[in-house]
């Protein structure tokens, strides 16, 4: 049987953490379930201390979205996990997408899947022209850097191969990971492959990147990669349990 960890960073999402697990479980009971309270301001870690059937790890300062999901992976790297999955705890993505995005890695088609909201020409739910286009422009810069099309570099709706879990564990980006990564991923020779997902608008909450945000973000996050494409192959032994 494929062993399958959930990890879900979260960070202030007292408003939605419930609701995420919850969709979590109702669609699968043989996945386990891993929150990763990123030293929340608000009461989240509480509450998920009150959900059955669900680990909770509360980092003792806030290490981001990259420390967070890094944490995941060495929980499930030192615990032998056949897969993981990357899911926000934020409330926009589908539960009831979770085999579909598990089934190229258990497959072994893929090392890495990510969920795209661009691979589906009529999405359920469309973000802002301005974060279109600035994903629009890591695809290109991407591509350049991987010679792979994705079509969603910044998705946080991902499922990963044991290979892949051991890899990040150690070498996940901080900064901004989910497009570093790509590259990173890409770079050392990993396989990714793109599924459609839909997502759903966040209902608590509000997302850190907005207005003036949004270009100083783009900035920032395309020097991260090109200085991500510039690092050698890493090259490590496996340690795989």
């Amino acid at each position: 049987m494929t062993r399958t960890l959930i990890i879900v960073p979260a960070y202030n999402e007292a408003g939605n953490i419930q609701n995420v697990v919850s969709d979590i479980h109702a669609h699968s009971t043989d996945y386990d379930i891993l929150v990763v309270n990123d030293c929340s301001t608000d009461n989240t870690y509480e509450l998920v201390r009150t959900i059955d059937k669900c680990n909770a790890i509360d980092l003792p300062i806030n290490l981001g979205i990259g420390g967070a999901v890094q944490t995941g992976f060495k929980y499930a790297f030192e615990n032998g996990y056949d897969c993981a999955v990357q899911f926000d705890g934020d409330g926009q993505h589908n539960a009831s997408e979770l085999e579909n995005i598990l089934l190229p890695v258990k497959n072994d088609e893929a090392d890495v899947v990510i969920g795209s909201r661009f691979l589906n020409k009529e999405p359920n739910f469309r973000s802002s022209f301005a974060r279109r286009k600035g994903i629009f422009i890591f695809k290109i810069v991407n591509f350049l850097m991987t010679k792979q099309i994705i079509t969603d570099n910044t998705s946080g709706f991902r499922a990963y191969n044991k290979k892949a879990i051991e890899f990040l564990s150690l070498n996940y980006p901080e900064d901004y990971p989910e497009p570093e990564s790509v590259v990173l991923l890409g770079r050392n020779g990993f396989r990714i492959k793109e599924i459609s997902v839909n997502m759903k608008e966040r209902k608590q909450g509000n997302s850190s990147i907005h207005g003036l945000r949004i270009p100083y973000y783009m900035f920032k996050v395309l020097l991260s990669i090109m200085m991500t494409g510039m690092r050698r192959k890493i090259s490590q032994k496996i340690r795989v349990k």
